[in-house]
């Protein structure tokens, strides 16, 4: 399913779906307010799993050379990628319901005691 360490990909097909299409930058600009880990995103993360997404068919892209300035990438998902999107939803839903369980257990088990004591 891609990088899940840091759900980039995911996010990146929300924010594409969300926009239409955009360019990398307004991709790192926005990928910072809709993260799902506090991890720090590095650009040459973005940019690789824009690659991937590119070479897997869910994501085209094209030079924009419209304007005043350099020709810009602009990236746009494709119906593959809305396909993959939905896949990622379903993932991060049971993800999701598995984690909370965790915590629930976690704590009941006496956990966070556990690590407030290790202060």
């Amino acid at each position: 399913m891609g990088n899940v360490y840091r759900f980039v990909e995911p996010v990146v097909l929300f924010l594409l779906k969300k926009k239409g299409r955009s360019y990398g930058y307004q991709l790192a600009v926005e990928l910072k307010n809709a993260a799902l880990t506090d991890a720090e995103i590095e650009g040459a993360a973005l940019y690789r799993t824009l690659r991937v997404l590119e070479a897997n068919g869910h994501v085209i892209s094209e030079w924009d050379v419209a304007g005043s300035g350099p020709a810009r990438r602009v990236y746009r998902l494709t119906s593959s990628g809305e396909r993959h999107l939905a896949e990622w939803v379903t993932v991060l839903a049971h993800l999701s319901s598995s984690l909370a369980r965790f915590v629930r257990q976690a704590r009941s088990s006496g956990a966070p005691a556990l690590a407030a004591k290790r202060r």
